[in-house]
């Protein structure tokens, strides 16, 4: 008997989410990067519901930080990272893909977001501590600390006024340990109402409790279930012999 797959359906029309579905507007040269990736002509061409705690996966260059780029820009975020009302500069790199999406909202009263990318960090804390209101000196600390202290932050500002968390690729500079106790964080998060998109490499984060799975490759984008990914195979078959991958 073949198990069954989950639905890419997550949410009804009723939804109190921040964001209950991306769609695709017509328009537009699709001839150029990034409209040539599947991902993206899925996305353009399908949309995308998102639930409570969603969860982008795949291999390097498939899209998924493109994506994530996107939604947080439709949203109203930076694309360099920050909230709603925080906007760092640099220069610009972001793609055009947010101006050929829209985000159906839910019923949420709160329009609060917060936007943590792994290769914008930099940028973002130095923002962060030249501004009034800053958390901390975050340069004085490692990259691992640093995030972590100011994800504790904006993790109990959601909780108590709600919104949308978008990461980028949360797991880079964390430890095993600082990754688990992110997954708990953020299941505890959509426990209490607040939505999480992110897109991650690591299986623990993808483990997190309640997540729904979109696994992208070059083709498009499908959901999967947790034991079911590439990822997850990788990292069993090299902890049970890293000599498979010519580590000798």
């Amino acid at each position: 008997m073949s198990a069954s797959r989950p639905s890419l359906t997550f949410v009804t029309a009723f939804s109190s989410l921040p964001v209950r579905e991306v769609i695709g507007e017509p328009g537009g040269d699709d001839l150029g990067w990034p409209f040539t990736m599947g991902p993206i002509r899925q996305l353009l061409r399908d949309g995308l519901e998102l639930s409570e705690l969603t969860v982008l996966v795949g291999e390097n260059g498939v899209g998924k930080s493109t994506v994530i780029e996107a939604i947080a820009m439709a949203y109203g975020l930076s694309a360099e990272g920050g909230s709603t009302y925080v906007r760092p500069s640099e220069r610009p790199t972001e793609s055009p893909l947010h101006e050929r999406i829209r985000l159906v909202r839910g019923l949420s009263r709160s329009r609060w977001g917060y936007f943590l990318r792994a290769e914008t960090m930099h940028g973002l804390l130095t923002f962060l501590e030249q501004n009034p209101g800053a958390d901390g000196p975050y340069h004085e600390r490692s990259r691992g600390p640093a995030f972590s202290e100011l994800l504790d932050a904006k993790l109990v500002h959601l909780s108590r006024r709600g919104g949308f968390l978008v990461l980028d690729e949360p797991e880079a500079g964390l430890s095993f340990l600082t990754q688990v106790k992110l997954a708990n964080q953020l299941s505890q998060l959509r426990d209490d109402g607040i939505q999480v998109l992110m897109a991650t490499h690591s299986p623990i984060l993808t483990a997190t409790p309640g997540a729904r799975i979109v696994e992208l490759d070059e083709d498009g984008f499908q959901p999967r279930a947790w034991n079911e990914l590439m990822t997850v195979a990788l990292y069993r078959r090299f902890l049970a012999d890293p000599g498979y991958f010519g580590l000798e």
